[in-house]
């Protein structure tokens, strides 16, 4: 699983590499630009990265991926947009196997009882051009609290390798674990979760 976690960039890195720099040209910045609709989350270049500080040393990380969920997008209004996703529990990952194998296990996520986690946007706030803080209740661990992120606009576009109209955002926050029973070696472990998203979305026909 670590190779296979490692090798990941690189493999992005030869994908890029193939790709015609004129393909660059095809992607808008300006979110007014971007087409309107109900957009599927693309689950290959979607990610949700979380870091703790690890007993004072180190700020670890570890990812979730297969991410599923929809977007529903109105570019004259983004008031009006609407997020919802499902992140199975079980994809998580970290340079240590047993690590996480230990996180999907009860004392942690308990992925069994509780296998996915998800996210339902309850507001979106434009705050700057390509900025908007999005609440909305997230539920982990069988609890349901109310979270707010910080999304910025990346880029939209129709997808040189796949040719599917694709937007994508990156959205940053803080949530406490314990707020979601989550308590495993609290506060060596911090309580404090810095999350990390890397959100791709496919335009629907």
């Amino acid at each position: 699983m670590k190779t296979r976690f490692f090798l990941l960039p690189l493999a992005a890195l030869a994908v890029a590499s193939a790709v015609p720099h004129s393909a660059s040209a095809q992607v808008v910045t300006n979110p007014s630009q971007v087409q309107s609709g109900t957009y599927n989350v693309e689950p290959g270049h979607t990610q949700v990265s979380f870091s703790v500080l690890h007993f004072g040393f180190t700020n670890y990380q570890g990812l979730f991926s297969n991410v599923s969920g929809t977007l529903q997008l109105d570019a004259k209004n983004p008031a009006q947009g609407k997020l919802s996703v499902t992140i199975p529990v079980d994809s998580i990952q970290t340079t240590s196997a047993k690590l996480t194998e230990e996180l999907k296990g009860n004392q942690w996520f308990d992925a069994a009882q509780y296998p996915n986690a998800t996210f339902e946007s309850t507001s979106v706030r434009r705050v700057s051009k390509n900025d908007a803080i999005v609440t909305g209740n997230l539920t982990l661990h069988g609890v349901t609290k109310p979270e707010t992120l910080k999304v910025h606009f990346i880029g939209a576009g129709v997808n040189a390798l796949d040719k599917k109209y694709t937007t994508g955002f990156e959205a940053t926050g803080t949530i406490k674990r314990s707020d979601f029973g989550v308590k495993m070696y609290v506060p060596y472990v911090s309580d404090a979760v810095t999350l990390r998203i890397a959100g791709a979305f496919e335009k629907q026909d």
